[in-house]
């Protein structure tokens, strides 16, 4: 649905599905939900984002 009203809006975004990870799967300080991997490339695809959005 949301994506929906974001289409509807004409809104710029990308969507990304971590599968196989926990909520919060960047939080470093809980073992048990972080996967280095999936918060890498979340971390890296965000820094990309901004680059071509905000540059």
């Amino acid at each position: 649905m949301e994506k929906l009203a974001l289409n509807q809006q004409h809104i710029d975004y990308q969507l990304f599905i971590y599968p196989h990870v926990n909520h919060a799967f960047n939080n470093d300080t809980s073992p048990s939900r972080y996967d280095e991997a999936a918060a890498k490339l979340a971390w890296q695809r965000t820094i990309d984002f901004f680059k071509k959005k905000l540059s």
